[in-house]
């Protein structure tokens, strides 16, 4: 099975996030396919197959579980397929049949997700603690993709946190993980962000698009604009823009191909 590993949200090999693409040529279950992902231990696998001219499926697991929508893993299979391919656009279908539409745009890479709301929500003290936070501005949660959302007051202090991970998966269930975010110190962005998710994936991600689908509404309304430029101060650190338009959020971003083999089946 042709695989390629690609760092994304990043024009630097070895930062960003990386993720395994992997094209088969057979049927996989759902089974064999998170076998695989668990093998490769990235955040995230994509398994991407053709169903016609430029439209593909597109399926994402963590070592742990199957996920229905990925911002990174999108963007090295888009990654791959315009460095393989003569197609300017293409069309992804997830698991849940939502169409992911994508184009180049100059360097970068345009990827159009869906936007969700977010709604007020209480979280335990205990996964505070375990997080080392103490002051919240906000909190918020989405249902779509079972994230909690804590706006805190500085991106140092973001920056700064080392949550211990076995008291956070212990101190919540119901959910994927939880994003923290503070407004930027740095003029070059608007907004900061770290996402950890021991629940469903690793204990932290480094770079994560697909939060983008609620995180850019958050910030566009905070600060009353709709085109914003993110950091994820992970410590790989990745960086993309976004653009919110109506019910849709558009990603840009770009990506480094590290690696091209076969995985063997």
């Amino acid at each position: 099975m042709k695989t390629y590993f690609v760092d994304s949200f990043t024009n630097e090999k070895f930062k960003g996030n990386p993720a395994a693409v992997c094209l088969p040529n057979i049927e996989l279950d759902a089974e064999s396919m998170q076998s695989i992902a668990a093998e490769i231990g990235f955040s995230e696998t994509a398994f991407i197959k053709q169903i016609k001219d430029n439209t593909y499926s597109i399926r994402f697991f963590s070592p742990k579980t199957e996920i229905p929508l990925c911002g990174h893993a999108t963007l090295a299979s888009s990654k791959i397929l315009f460095s393989t391919t003569s197609f300017e656009s293409i069309k992804f279908i997830n698991i849940n049949n939502v169409e992911l539409f994508i184009e180049k745009e100059a360097d970068k890479i345009k990827m159009q997700f869906p936007v969700y709301e977010t709604e007020e929500t209480e979280v335990p003290q205990k996964l505070l603690d375990a997080l080392g936070v103490s002051e919240i501005l906000e909190k918020r949660y989405s249902p779509n993709n079972k994230i909690i959302l804590l706006e805190i007051e500085s991106a140092r202090k973001l920056a700064d946190l080392k949550p211990d991970f076995t008291a956070l998966v212990n101190s919540h269930t119901g959910i994927n993980g939880v994003l923290l975010t503070a407004i930027s110190d740095n003029e070059n962005f608007d907004f900061h962000y770290r996402y950890f998710w021991p629940w469903a994936g690793t204990d932290e991600d480094p770079v994560t698009g697909g939060v983008q689908t609620f995180l850019t509404k958050y910030w566009a309304k905070k600060l009353n604009k709709t085109k914003l430029n993110a950091f994820q101060s992970s410590l790989r650190t990745g960086t993309m823009s976004t653009e919110l338009v109506q019910d849709k959020v558009y990603i840009l971003g770009e990506a480094v191909i590290v690696l091209e083999g076969n995985f063997i089946l």
